[in-house]
C-alpha cells in the first residue's frame, strides 16, 4: 500500500532524534523533543480548497520543518508517516 495525499496535504516522515546530547548525555524518550524537521514523502494536487487556488510548493524528497504538533500521524508497512497540510510546513530546509 502507498499513500496518495489529497488537495493540499502532505505526506512527511519525521527524522530520527538523537539519543545522546553533545556532551554525551544519553537522554530517555520521554525527555526528547518531538522533532520538528521530516522529508516529503508524497505531496497532494493542490487544486482548489475552500475555495481558493492552493498551489503546493513542496516535492518529495525535501526536507521541511513543520509545526510542532500539527498533523495526523499513521502507521503503514511498520513505518511512521505524518499527513499535514502544506500550510502547517513552516519552511524547507536547503
Amino acid at each position: 500500500m502507498t499513500l496518495k495525499p489529497l488537495a493540499d496535504r502532505v505526506v512527511v516522515k519525521l527524522t530520527e532524534v538523537e539519543e545522546t546530547t553533545s556532551s554525551g548525555i544519553i537522554l530517555a524518550a520521554a525527555a526528547q523533543e518531538k522533532p520538528q524537521i521530516a522529508e516529503v514523502v508524497a505531496v497532494g494536487p493542490g487544486g482548489m480548497v475552500d475555495g481558493n487556488k492552493v498551489e503546493m510548493y513542496v516535492k518529495v524528497g525535501d526536507k521541511v520543518i513543520t509545526s510542532k504538533y500539527s498533523g495526523t500521524e499513521v502507521k503503514l508497512n511498520n513505518e511512521e508517516f505524518t499527513i499535514v497540510r502544506q500550510s502547517d510546513i513552516l519552511a524547507i530546509v536547503e
